[in-house]
């Protein structure tokens, strides 16, 4: 296998080093800061921020956004651009009053428990992650686990194999003897770990690609099954079907 010069320590010999690990995105992450379209200031829909301003002309905050949602006419006239665009520059004043009588008004009107929201995962900032937490908490609101956003992953995974997705480490490829891809885009989503799967293929590995598109993944592939987008399910089952028909139940 190829490998970097670096000063990283092997971990074992058997096994392709974790070098390489390049990755453009990552790379080019630092000029976020500088990027043009780099939101600097609060932006919030132009509908909404209209009739806020209004109201705060007379109005405390609470008073205003209370007024704001009492109004059915008012409140649709903003949430039924949502998806739209719109919106416009605030200030951080205006911005902040706006979310805190949202929250003090839903506190109000139904409980502290109906507020929830997640803060970064701890890896990207643990003072972002506790900031959100620590909010949350003393307002009685709901914590959700960064891990939410996977749609049906969290629930599924425990009920399923017992554990919350523990996989194993890249690297661990090199020591199959088949491998089948499958909803993902190896080369492209996991460009730091796309050489172990090349590796496992020099040595021998054999791999299947399910996708529907001809992905970079695809080219890897002995086997190339480009599905229906939308059938994976009923391809999984008939794998399913298959196994306990052909080589379970027959031969039992």
């Amino acid at each position: 296998w190829e490998t970097q010069q670096t000063d990283y320590p092997r971990t074992r010999a058997d096994l392709p080093n974790h070098e390489p690990r390049g990755c453009a995105r990552g790379a080019s992450y630092s000029w976020y800061l500088y990027s043009a379209n780099r939101v600097k200031n609060p932006l919030v829909r132009g509908r909404l921020m209209k009739i806020w301003r209004e109201m705060r002309k007379t109005k405390t905050p609470i008073e205003a956004w209370t007024a704001i949602q009492a109004d059915p006419i008012l409140r649709a006239s903003y949430t039924e651009t949502r998806g739209k665009g719109g919106f416009v520059r605030a200030s951080w004043d205006e911005a902040t009053e706006i979310v805190a009588a949202a929250n003090a008004y839903t506190i109000k009107q139904y409980g502290p428990d109906r507020i929830f929201g997640f803060s970064p995962i701890p890896a990207m900032s643990m003072i972002s992650y506790a900031a959100g937490t620590r909010y949350l908490s003393l307002l009685g609101g709901t914590c959700m686990s960064f891990y939410d956003w996977y749609c049906d992953l969290p629930p599924a995974s425990p009920m399923t194999w017992g554990e919350q997705t523990d996989v194993p480490e890249s690297a661990d490829w090199y020591n199959a003897g088949y491998l089948l891809i499958w909803g993902s885009n190896v080369p492209q989503t996991r460009t730091p770990d796309a050489h172990f799967y090349t590796e496992a293929r020099y040595r021998g590995t054999k791999s299947a690609v399910i996708s529907p598109d001809y992905s970079e993944a695809a080219k890897f592939g002995d086997v190339w099954l480009n599905v229906k987008q939308g059938t994976d399910a009923a391809l999984a089952m008939a794998f399913g079907h298959v196994i306990l028909r052909e080589f379970h139940l027959d031969r039992q």
